[in-house]
């Protein structure tokens, strides 16, 4: 699959985790990613993408035979609400709690959950309070 648009944030053009069962993976990052609002963009023999997150074996030539190790990633969310849905999808997909929802002491507004993948990488939801971006995102086109 040949990628025509992308859309970026603010800091990170991509991040890959190499896993040791994709169809877990899959099943985890599908169901929070959908509550977040954020499809999965494609996949191919070996993994799968969304946004800047890319997942595969350690077969690909990327990962050149290695799992990664424990990884933090964060997804933004649009409001508490979100970020309560992504824990339980988490948690309903293989996902262990590790930070239920609620505020964090970060900045003020800061609204957080904290799960382990079925890697073990922690994996956050966050809402950061009343804001206003200047754009949802970058587009690119191709």
């Amino acid at each position: 699959m040949e990628t025509q648009e992308l859309h970026r944030g603010r800091l990170i053009d991509h991040l890959q985790l190499v896993v040791r069962d994709l169809d877990a993976s899959r099943a985890f990052y599908g169901a929070v990613l959908d509550v977040l609002g954020v499809p999965i963009g494609g996949s191919g023999d070996g993994y799968f993408w969304a946004d800047e997150l890319f997942v595969s074996t350690a077969d690909s030539v990327a990962a050149q035979g290695h799992l990664t190790g424990r990884h933090h990633l964060a997804f933004q969310a649009g409001d508490e609400a979100t970020v309560q849905a992504f824990h339980r999808a988490a948690l309903a997909h293989g996902g262990r709690d590790n930070g239920a929802p609620g505020p964090r002491p970060y900045h003020p507004g800061y609204y957080a959950a904290f799960v382990l993948d079925p890697d073990g990488n922690n994996v956050e939801a966050v809402f950061h309070g009343a804001a206003n971006r200047s754009a949802a995102s970058v587009k690119i086109t191709f």
